[in-house]
Protein backbone atom coordinates (compact mmCIF):
# COMPACT_ATOMS: atom_id res chain seq x y z
CA UNK A 1 0.00 0.00 0.00
CA UNK A 2 2.83 2.20 0.62
CA UNK A 3 4.48 3.26 -2.49
CA UNK A 4 8.30 4.16 -1.74
CA UNK A 5 10.41 4.33 1.02
CA UNK A 6 9.74 6.15 4.14
CA UNK A 7 10.66 6.18 8.10
CA UNK A 8 7.46 5.14 8.64
CA UNK A 9 7.29 1.85 10.85
CA UNK A 10 4.13 1.00 8.42
CA UNK A 11 6.25 0.62 5.46
CA UNK A 12 9.07 -1.35 7.00
CA UNK A 13 5.94 -3.64 8.04
CA UNK A 14 4.36 -3.51 4.77
CA UNK A 15 7.64 -4.89 3.28
CA UNK A 16 8.34 -7.48 5.54
CA UNK A 17 4.94 -8.87 4.99
CA UNK A 18 5.78 -8.59 1.51
CA UNK A 19 8.44 -10.63 2.12
CA UNK A 20 7.60 -13.44 4.25
CA UNK A 21 4.01 -13.34 4.00
CA UNK A 22 3.64 -16.52 5.37
CA UNK A 23 6.11 -17.40 7.98
CA UNK A 24 4.78 -16.65 11.36
CA UNK A 25 5.31 -13.22 12.20
CA UNK A 26 3.66 -13.08 16.08
CA UNK A 27 2.81 -16.10 18.33
CA UNK A 28 1.41 -16.45 21.84
CA UNK A 29 0.08 -18.93 23.96
CA UNK A 30 -3.58 -18.97 22.59
CA UNK A 31 -2.57 -18.50 18.61
CA UNK A 32 -0.10 -16.76 15.97
CA UNK A 33 -0.59 -14.32 12.46
CA UNK A 34 1.66 -14.59 9.89
CA UNK A 35 3.22 -11.91 8.67
CA UNK A 36 0.03 -11.27 5.46
CA UNK A 37 -2.62 -12.19 8.78
CA UNK A 38 -0.96 -9.07 10.85
CA UNK A 39 -0.82 -6.34 7.83
CA UNK A 40 -4.57 -7.08 7.04
CA UNK A 41 -5.80 -7.00 10.38
CA UNK A 42 -4.09 -3.96 11.14
CA UNK A 43 -5.31 -2.47 7.95
CA UNK A 44 -8.90 -3.29 8.56
CA UNK A 45 -9.06 -1.89 12.25
CA UNK A 46 -7.04 1.29 11.27
CA UNK A 47 -9.84 1.62 8.61
CA UNK A 48 -12.45 1.60 11.34
CA UNK A 49 -10.63 3.63 13.89
CA UNK A 50 -10.43 6.21 11.13
CA UNK A 51 -13.74 6.95 11.43
CA UNK A 52 -13.92 7.55 14.86
CA UNK A 53 -10.52 9.21 15.46
CA UNK A 54 -8.38 12.14 14.68
CA UNK A 55 -5.60 11.92 13.04
CA UNK A 56 -2.72 12.46 15.59
CA UNK A 57 -4.10 11.73 18.69
CA UNK A 58 -3.42 9.20 21.04
CA UNK A 59 -5.36 6.25 21.57
CA UNK A 60 -4.58 3.79 24.61
CA UNK A 61 -4.73 0.29 24.69
CA UNK A 62 -6.05 -1.26 28.13
CA UNK A 63 -5.18 -4.93 27.13
CA UNK A 64 -2.69 -7.72 28.19
CA UNK A 65 -0.47 -8.39 25.63
CA UNK A 66 -1.61 -10.89 22.60
CA UNK A 67 -0.69 -11.31 19.19
CA UNK A 68 -3.87 -9.18 18.58
CA UNK A 69 -3.00 -6.54 20.82
CA UNK A 70 -0.28 -5.98 18.34
CA UNK A 71 -2.76 -5.71 15.70
CA UNK A 72 -4.72 -3.63 17.53
CA UNK A 73 -1.55 -1.05 18.23
CA UNK A 74 -0.59 -1.78 14.38
CA UNK A 75 -4.21 -0.66 13.36
CA UNK A 76 -4.25 2.75 15.52
CA UNK A 77 -0.94 3.79 13.76
CA UNK A 78 -2.27 2.87 10.36
CA UNK A 79 -5.76 5.53 11.51
CA UNK A 80 -2.83 7.84 11.75
CA UNK A 81 -3.11 8.23 15.61
CA UNK A 82 -0.56 6.93 17.96
CA UNK A 83 -0.69 4.04 20.83
CA UNK A 84 -0.27 4.12 24.19
CA UNK A 85 -0.04 0.61 26.00
CA UNK A 86 -1.54 1.08 29.15
CA UNK A 87 -0.92 -1.98 31.69
CA UNK A 88 -4.34 -3.57 33.45
CA UNK A 89 -2.40 -3.77 36.33
CA UNK A 90 -2.85 -0.02 37.10
CA UNK A 91 -4.85 0.70 40.31
CA UNK A 92 -7.98 3.29 39.47
CA UNK A 93 -6.37 6.06 40.39
CA UNK A 94 -3.57 6.02 38.70
CA UNK A 95 -5.81 5.15 35.18
CA UNK A 96 -7.56 8.17 36.11
CA UNK A 97 -4.52 10.18 35.85
CA UNK A 98 -3.34 8.81 32.79
CA UNK A 99 -6.52 9.04 30.70
CA UNK A 100 -6.97 12.71 32.00
CA UNK A 101 -3.93 13.36 30.72
CA UNK A 102 -4.61 11.62 27.40
CA UNK A 103 -8.19 13.01 27.17
CA UNK A 104 -8.60 10.35 24.73
CA UNK A 105 -11.59 10.00 22.06
CA UNK A 106 -11.49 5.76 22.51
CA UNK A 107 -9.67 3.45 24.68
CA UNK A 108 -9.35 0.10 23.15
CA UNK A 109 -9.89 -2.58 25.96
CA UNK A 110 -12.05 -5.43 26.61
CA UNK A 111 -14.61 -6.11 29.25
CA UNK A 112 -12.35 -6.75 32.24
CA UNK A 113 -10.66 -3.14 31.28
CA UNK A 114 -14.10 -1.45 30.80
CA UNK A 115 -15.14 -2.78 34.06
CA UNK A 116 -11.59 -1.49 35.82
CA UNK A 117 -12.66 1.71 33.84
CA UNK A 118 -16.14 2.22 35.61
CA UNK A 119 -14.45 1.52 38.62
CA UNK A 120 -12.83 5.25 37.70
CA UNK A 121 -16.16 6.55 38.44
CA UNK A 122 -15.70 9.57 35.64
CA UNK A 123 -17.48 7.67 32.12
CA UNK A 124 -14.42 6.43 31.02
CA UNK A 125 -16.29 3.42 30.14
CA UNK A 126 -18.28 4.87 27.76
CA UNK A 127 -14.98 5.34 25.41
CA UNK A 128 -14.26 1.51 25.06
CA UNK A 129 -14.39 -0.12 21.95
CA UNK A 130 -13.84 -3.83 21.77
CA UNK A 131 -10.89 -5.58 19.61
CA UNK A 132 -13.57 -7.59 17.85
CA UNK A 133 -16.08 -4.49 17.18
CA UNK A 134 -13.11 -3.64 14.61
CA UNK A 135 -12.66 -6.75 12.52
CA UNK A 136 -15.76 -8.07 10.26
CA UNK A 137 -16.70 -11.84 11.36
CA UNK A 138 -15.50 -13.08 7.45
CA UNK A 139 -12.45 -11.79 6.37
CA UNK A 140 -10.13 -9.15 6.31
CA UNK A 141 -10.41 -7.76 2.78
CA UNK A 142 -10.29 -3.70 2.84
CA UNK A 143 -13.61 -2.35 0.73
CA UNK A 144 -12.55 0.08 -1.80
CA UNK A 145 -13.57 3.22 0.62
CA UNK A 146 -11.30 1.90 3.59
CA UNK A 147 -7.90 1.99 1.09
CA UNK A 148 -8.40 5.02 0.42
CA UNK A 149 -9.17 6.44 3.23
CA UNK A 150 -5.90 4.91 4.54
CA UNK A 151 -3.89 6.01 1.39
CA UNK A 152 -5.21 9.79 2.35
CA UNK A 153 -3.90 9.28 5.76
CA UNK A 154 -0.79 7.92 4.89
CA UNK A 155 0.19 10.77 2.50
CA UNK A 156 0.16 13.10 5.06
CA UNK A 157 2.55 11.00 7.15
CA UNK A 158 5.87 12.59 8.02
CA UNK A 159 8.92 10.62 10.21
CA UNK A 160 8.14 13.04 13.36
CA UNK A 161 4.52 12.10 13.78
CA UNK A 162 3.91 10.34 16.97
CA UNK A 163 4.55 6.29 17.06
CA UNK A 164 3.46 5.52 20.33
CA UNK A 165 3.56 7.32 23.84
CA UNK A 166 4.62 5.26 27.43
CA UNK A 167 4.01 6.47 30.47
CA UNK A 168 6.74 6.48 33.26
CA UNK A 169 6.51 8.04 37.08
CA UNK A 170 6.49 11.52 37.65
CA UNK A 171 7.83 14.14 40.17
CA UNK A 172 4.93 16.09 40.30
CA UNK A 173 2.40 13.01 41.58
CA UNK A 174 1.10 12.69 38.18
CA UNK A 175 2.44 9.95 35.53
CA UNK A 176 4.04 11.46 32.01
CA UNK A 177 3.73 10.24 28.96
CA UNK A 178 6.70 10.32 26.69
CA UNK A 179 6.06 10.55 22.99
CA UNK A 180 8.58 8.60 20.27
CA UNK A 181 8.24 9.16 16.53
CA UNK A 182 8.12 7.06 13.87
CA UNK A 183 11.67 8.45 12.60
CA UNK A 184 13.40 7.87 15.69
CA UNK A 185 12.06 4.28 16.03
CA UNK A 186 13.11 3.49 12.64
CA UNK A 187 16.47 5.12 13.06
CA UNK A 188 17.17 3.34 16.24
CA UNK A 189 16.07 -0.27 15.68
CA UNK A 190 18.44 -0.42 12.23
CA UNK A 191 20.99 0.22 14.51
CA UNK A 192 20.50 -1.83 16.36
CA UNK A 193 19.22 -4.74 14.47
CA UNK A 194 22.12 -4.31 12.40
CA UNK A 195 25.14 -4.35 15.18
CA UNK A 196 23.37 -7.09 16.90
CA UNK A 197 22.66 -9.00 13.30
CA UNK A 198 19.48 -10.17 13.89
CA UNK A 199 17.64 -11.58 10.59
CA UNK A 200 14.88 -13.17 9.65
CA UNK A 201 15.93 -16.16 11.03
CA UNK A 202 16.16 -15.11 14.99
CA UNK A 203 12.94 -16.09 17.55
CA UNK A 204 12.81 -12.97 19.94
CA UNK A 205 11.35 -13.73 22.86
CA UNK A 206 9.63 -10.92 24.11
CA UNK A 207 9.83 -10.60 28.25
CA UNK A 208 8.57 -7.22 28.63
CA UNK A 209 4.92 -5.93 28.71
CA UNK A 210 3.97 -3.30 26.20
CA UNK A 211 4.13 -0.43 28.15
CA UNK A 212 7.87 -0.75 29.26
CA UNK A 213 9.83 0.13 26.49
CA UNK A 214 11.98 -2.68 26.54
CA UNK A 215 9.35 -4.28 24.27
CA UNK A 216 9.82 -1.64 21.30
CA UNK A 217 13.06 -3.48 20.46
CA UNK A 218 11.66 -7.06 20.27
CA UNK A 219 8.62 -5.87 18.22
CA UNK A 220 10.43 -3.87 16.14
CA UNK A 221 13.49 -5.62 15.57
CA UNK A 222 10.72 -8.32 14.24
CA UNK A 223 9.09 -5.82 11.82
CA UNK A 224 12.73 -4.46 10.65
CA UNK A 225 13.94 -7.95 9.42
CA UNK A 226 11.16 -10.47 9.48
CA UNK A 227 12.52 -12.27 13.10
CA UNK A 228 9.48 -14.18 14.74
CA UNK A 229 7.86 -12.09 17.87
CA UNK A 230 7.25 -14.74 20.56
CA UNK A 231 5.45 -13.33 23.23
CA UNK A 232 5.95 -15.45 26.65
CA UNK A 233 3.23 -14.37 29.29
CA UNK A 234 4.13 -12.73 32.35
CA UNK A 235 2.75 -15.53 34.66
CA UNK A 236 5.62 -17.85 33.20
CA UNK A 237 8.19 -16.19 35.10
CA UNK A 238 7.07 -16.98 38.39
CA UNK A 239 7.57 -20.25 37.65
CA UNK A 240 11.13 -20.83 35.63
CA UNK A 241 10.78 -24.75 34.56
CA UNK A 242 7.56 -23.72 32.68
CA UNK A 243 9.27 -20.83 31.04
CA UNK A 244 12.25 -22.64 30.36
CA UNK A 245 10.10 -25.15 28.63
CA UNK A 246 8.45 -22.62 26.69
CA UNK A 247 11.82 -20.91 25.24
CA UNK A 248 13.03 -24.77 24.35
CA UNK A 249 9.74 -25.43 22.43
CA UNK A 250 9.90 -22.09 20.98
CA UNK A 251 13.35 -22.36 19.60
CA UNK A 252 14.26 -18.87 21.38
CA UNK A 253 17.34 -17.00 20.21
CA UNK A 254 17.19 -13.44 21.20
CA UNK A 255 16.64 -12.50 24.68
CA UNK A 256 16.35 -8.40 25.07
CA UNK A 257 15.51 -8.67 28.77
CA UNK A 258 15.10 -6.28 31.28
CA UNK A 259 17.92 -7.43 34.56
CA UNK A 260 15.47 -8.48 37.21
CA UNK A 261 13.66 -10.82 34.66
CA UNK A 262 17.21 -12.45 33.68
CA UNK A 263 17.94 -12.59 37.49
CA UNK A 264 15.01 -14.08 38.79
CA UNK A 265 15.64 -16.67 36.18
CA UNK A 266 19.27 -17.19 37.73
CA UNK A 267 18.93 -16.58 41.34
CA UNK A 268 15.78 -19.53 41.23
CA UNK A 269 18.05 -21.86 40.22
CA UNK A 270 15.95 -22.33 36.44
CA UNK A 271 18.62 -22.69 34.65
CA UNK A 272 19.85 -25.73 36.68
CA UNK A 273 16.92 -27.04 35.32
CA UNK A 274 16.93 -26.66 31.68
CA UNK A 275 18.86 -24.54 29.56
CA UNK A 276 17.94 -22.81 26.59
CA UNK A 277 20.31 -23.49 24.07
CA UNK A 278 19.27 -22.38 21.02
CA UNK A 279 19.71 -18.66 22.26
CA UNK A 280 22.48 -17.02 21.17
CA UNK A 281 22.53 -13.30 22.35
CA UNK A 282 21.23 -12.43 25.77
CA UNK A 283 20.85 -8.23 26.06
CA UNK A 284 19.38 -6.02 29.10
CA UNK A 285 18.68 -3.29 30.52
CA UNK A 286 16.72 -1.22 33.09
CA UNK A 287 18.94 -1.46 35.94
CA UNK A 288 22.24 -2.69 37.03
CA UNK A 289 23.15 -6.68 35.94
CA UNK A 290 24.67 -8.14 39.42
CA UNK A 291 27.79 -9.93 38.03
CA UNK A 292 26.95 -12.94 40.23
CA UNK A 293 23.46 -13.50 38.56
CA UNK A 294 24.87 -12.50 35.08
CA UNK A 295 28.09 -15.24 35.21
CA UNK A 296 25.70 -18.17 35.69
CA UNK A 297 23.91 -17.17 32.50
CA UNK A 298 27.85 -16.85 31.02
CA UNK A 299 28.65 -20.37 32.52
CA UNK A 300 25.16 -21.58 30.77
CA UNK A 301 25.39 -20.19 27.55
CA UNK A 302 29.02 -20.46 26.76
CA UNK A 303 28.34 -19.53 22.97
CA UNK A 304 25.66 -16.88 23.39
CA UNK A 305 26.44 -12.73 23.04
CA UNK A 306 25.74 -10.67 26.16
CA UNK A 307 25.39 -7.22 25.77
CA UNK A 308 24.52 -4.53 28.41
CA UNK A 309 22.62 -2.00 27.04
CA UNK A 310 21.86 1.45 28.84
CA UNK A 311 19.29 4.36 28.09
CA UNK A 312 16.04 5.97 28.91
CA UNK A 313 12.75 5.88 27.14
CA UNK A 314 13.00 9.41 26.17
CA UNK A 315 15.97 8.74 23.75
CA UNK A 316 13.76 5.76 22.13
CA UNK A 317 15.64 2.72 24.14
CA UNK A 318 19.09 2.91 24.44
CA UNK A 319 22.08 5.19 23.86
CA UNK A 320 24.72 3.18 24.80
CA UNK A 321 25.94 -0.66 24.43
CA UNK A 322 28.48 -2.37 26.04
CA UNK A 323 29.66 -6.50 24.60
CA UNK A 324 30.77 -8.39 27.47
CA UNK A 325 34.05 -10.40 26.41
CA UNK A 326 34.57 -11.67 29.70
CA UNK A 327 33.12 -12.52 33.60
CA UNK A 328 33.36 -9.88 36.18
CA UNK A 329 33.78 -9.79 39.87
CA UNK A 330 30.91 -8.72 42.17
CA UNK A 331 33.11 -5.57 42.91
CA UNK A 332 33.04 -4.42 39.31
CA UNK A 333 31.28 -2.65 37.63
CA UNK A 334 30.12 -3.46 34.13
CA UNK A 335 30.42 -0.55 32.14
CA UNK A 336 27.11 0.63 30.19
CA UNK A 337 29.67 1.45 26.68
CA UNK A 338 29.86 3.87 23.76
CA UNK A 339 27.14 5.32 21.96
CA UNK A 340 25.32 3.76 19.15
CA UNK A 341 26.12 4.71 15.81
CA UNK A 342 24.18 8.22 15.01
CA UNK A 343 24.12 9.26 19.08
CA UNK A 344 26.35 11.56 20.48
CA UNK A 345 26.56 10.70 24.22
CA UNK A 346 28.45 13.24 26.45
CA UNK A 347 28.87 14.28 30.11
CA UNK A 348 28.24 17.53 31.16
CA UNK A 349 29.24 19.18 35.07
CA UNK A 350 27.25 21.31 36.91
CA UNK A 351 28.35 24.18 35.96
CA UNK A 352 27.51 22.73 32.03
CA UNK A 353 30.63 22.19 30.86
CA UNK A 354 31.39 18.97 29.14
CA UNK A 355 33.24 16.21 31.28
CA UNK A 356 36.30 14.40 29.23
CA UNK A 357 38.81 13.36 31.98
CA UNK A 358 38.40 9.55 32.88
CA UNK A 359 37.01 8.88 36.44
CA UNK A 360 35.37 12.06 36.45
CA UNK A 361 31.75 12.30 37.21
CA UNK A 362 28.96 14.44 35.49
CA UNK A 363 25.13 13.88 33.80
CA UNK A 364 24.84 11.30 30.95
CA UNK A 365 23.32 13.64 28.08
CA UNK A 366 22.72 12.14 24.34
CA UNK A 367 22.38 13.93 21.59
CA UNK A 368 21.77 12.84 18.12
CA UNK A 369 19.05 10.91 16.34
CA UNK A 370 15.94 9.10 17.86
CA UNK A 371 15.34 11.67 20.84
CA UNK A 372 11.48 11.28 21.47
CA UNK A 373 9.47 14.04 20.47
CA UNK A 374 8.84 15.11 24.56
CA UNK A 375 6.19 14.61 27.14
CA UNK A 376 2.79 15.19 26.15
CA UNK A 377 1.30 18.05 27.06
CA UNK A 378 4.13 18.90 29.15
CA UNK A 379 5.87 21.64 27.28
CA UNK A 380 7.66 22.63 30.38
CA UNK A 381 9.05 19.31 31.07
CA UNK A 382 9.79 19.27 28.00
CA UNK A 383 11.91 21.79 27.67
CA UNK A 384 13.56 21.47 30.87
CA UNK A 385 14.61 18.10 29.61
CA UNK A 386 15.43 18.50 26.32
CA UNK A 387 17.80 21.34 25.85
CA UNK A 388 19.83 23.18 23.39
CA UNK A 389 23.67 22.32 23.57
CA UNK A 390 26.82 23.12 21.80
CA UNK A 391 27.81 19.23 20.51
CA UNK A 392 30.56 19.09 17.98
CA UNK A 393 30.75 22.41 17.42
CA UNK A 394 26.74 23.28 16.41
CA UNK A 395 23.71 23.76 18.51
CA UNK A 396 21.91 20.67 19.06
CA UNK A 397 19.12 19.23 20.92
CA UNK A 398 20.16 17.22 24.19
CA UNK A 399 17.93 15.35 26.43
CA UNK A 400 19.37 15.33 30.02
CA UNK A 401 18.93 12.40 31.19
CA UNK A 402 19.62 12.99 35.39
CA UNK A 403 22.05 9.63 35.66
CA UNK A 404 25.84 10.59 36.64
CA UNK A 405 28.68 8.29 35.02
CA UNK A 406 31.91 8.93 34.56
CA UNK A 407 34.59 7.37 31.56
CA UNK A 408 36.72 4.77 31.88
CA UNK A 409 40.24 4.61 30.66
CA UNK A 410 39.12 2.78 27.13
CA UNK A 411 36.55 5.52 27.19
CA UNK A 412 33.78 3.51 28.24
CA UNK A 413 30.64 5.57 29.89
CA UNK A 414 30.30 3.72 33.72
CA UNK A 415 26.95 4.44 35.68
CA UNK A 416 27.26 6.13 38.91
CA UNK A 417 23.62 6.63 40.01
CA UNK A 418 21.18 9.02 39.90
CA UNK A 419 21.30 12.82 40.20
CA UNK A 420 18.20 13.05 41.56
CA UNK A 421 15.18 11.03 43.45
CA UNK A 422 14.28 8.83 40.87
CA UNK A 423 15.37 5.56 41.03
CA UNK A 424 15.80 2.21 38.78
CA UNK A 425 13.75 -0.68 40.36
CA UNK A 426 12.59 -3.64 38.65
CA UNK A 427 12.98 -2.16 35.47
CA UNK A 428 10.98 0.77 35.61
CA UNK A 429 12.44 4.48 36.17
CA UNK A 430 10.40 5.57 39.17
CA UNK A 431 10.34 9.11 40.85
CA UNK A 432 10.55 8.81 44.47
CA UNK A 433 8.46 11.96 45.23
CA UNK A 434 5.59 10.31 43.16
CA UNK A 435 5.13 7.73 45.75
CA UNK A 436 5.95 10.16 48.99
CA UNK A 437 2.94 12.02 47.19
CA UNK A 438 0.79 9.19 47.30
CA UNK A 439 1.79 8.44 50.82
CA UNK A 440 1.57 11.66 52.44
CA UNK A 441 -2.23 12.23 51.03
CA UNK A 442 -3.13 9.35 52.78
CA UNK A 443 -5.36 9.92 55.82
CA UNK A 444 -3.67 9.47 58.70
CA UNK A 445 -0.38 10.07 57.58
CA UNK A 446 1.51 13.62 57.93
CA UNK A 447 4.75 13.47 55.86
CA UNK A 448 6.85 10.84 54.33
CA UNK A 449 10.44 10.25 52.82
CA UNK A 450 11.08 7.45 50.72
CA UNK A 451 14.78 6.37 50.00
CA UNK A 452 16.30 3.67 48.04
CA UNK A 453 18.43 0.98 49.13
CA UNK A 454 20.53 -0.10 46.36
CA UNK A 455 22.65 -2.97 48.75
CA UNK A 456 18.84 -4.78 48.92
CA UNK A 457 17.34 -3.36 46.10
CA UNK A 458 14.82 -1.94 47.37
CA UNK A 459 11.95 0.97 48.35
CA UNK A 460 11.89 1.59 51.94
CA UNK A 461 9.33 4.13 52.89
CA UNK A 462 9.36 6.26 56.23
CA UNK A 463 6.13 8.26 57.68
CA UNK A 464 4.91 10.23 60.39
CA UNK A 465 1.36 9.46 61.10
CA UNK A 466 -0.74 7.19 63.33
CA UNK A 467 -2.03 4.84 60.79
CA UNK A 468 -0.87 1.18 60.82
CA UNK A 469 2.11 0.51 58.10
CA UNK A 470 -0.22 -2.41 57.23
CA UNK A 471 -2.97 0.29 56.15
CA UNK A 472 -0.83 2.30 54.74
CA UNK A 473 0.42 -0.77 52.36
CA UNK A 474 -2.90 -1.53 51.34
CA UNK A 475 -4.22 2.06 50.38
CA UNK A 476 -1.37 2.27 48.47
CA UNK A 477 -1.82 -0.26 46.13
CA UNK A 478 -4.98 0.86 45.63
CA UNK A 479 -3.19 3.94 44.45
CA UNK A 480 0.10 2.74 43.05
CA UNK A 481 1.46 0.07 40.59
CA UNK A 482 3.24 -2.77 42.65
CA UNK A 483 6.49 -1.88 41.67
CA UNK A 484 6.26 1.16 43.16
CA UNK A 485 4.94 0.40 46.80
CA UNK A 486 8.04 0.25 49.40
CA UNK A 487 8.99 -2.99 49.79
CA UNK A 488 9.30 -2.64 53.92
CA UNK A 489 7.37 0.85 55.64
CA UNK A 490 8.38 2.13 58.70
CA UNK A 491 6.59 4.42 60.95
CA UNK A 492 8.64 7.57 62.53
CA UNK A 493 8.30 9.39 65.28
CA UNK A 494 9.98 12.63 63.76
CA UNK A 495 11.50 13.71 59.88
CA UNK A 496 14.84 15.30 60.39
CA UNK A 497 15.95 18.31 58.78
CA UNK A 498 18.79 18.74 56.70
CA UNK A 499 21.02 22.04 57.00
CA UNK A 500 18.85 23.21 54.15
CA UNK A 501 15.50 22.59 56.25
CA UNK A 502 14.71 20.11 53.86
CA UNK A 503 13.64 16.53 54.97
CA UNK A 504 17.32 14.69 55.66
CA UNK A 505 17.43 12.04 52.77
CA UNK A 506 20.65 10.89 53.96
CA UNK A 507 19.62 10.35 57.90
CA UNK A 508 16.62 7.70 56.47
CA UNK A 509 19.67 6.36 53.86
CA UNK A 510 21.45 5.31 57.04
CA UNK A 511 18.54 4.38 59.12
CA UNK A 512 18.94 1.07 60.91
CA UNK A 513 22.72 0.92 59.37
CA UNK A 514 24.88 1.97 62.80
Amino acid sequence: MIAKEKLNILWSLEQTAEKYADRVAVSDVNQELTWKELVKKAQVIGAELSEKVQPGNPVPVLLEKSSETLAVMFGIVYAGCFYVPVNPMNPAERLRKIMEKLEPEVIISDEKGKEQLAAVGIGLEEKVIGPETLLPTTGTDLSEEQRSKLEQIQGQWKETDALYGIFTSGSTGTPKAIVVSHGAASRFIRHFTEIFEITSEDVIGNQAPFDFDVSVKDIYSSIMTGAQLVLIPKEYFSTPPRLLDYLCDKKVTNLTWAVSALTLVSALKGLNYRVPESVKRVMFSGEAMPAKQLRIWQEKLPEAKFVNLYGPTEITCNCTYFPIERQYEDSEKIPAGKAFPGRRVILVDEEGKQVTEPGVQGEICSAGESLANGYYKEPEQTAEKFVLYPVDGTEQRMYRTGDLGSYDEEGNIVFAGRKDFQIKHMGHRIELEEIERSMTALDGVEKSCCVFDMEKNRIMGFYLGEKAASDVRKQMKEKLPVYMVPTKLIQVDEMPLNKNGKTDRNYFKNYGKK
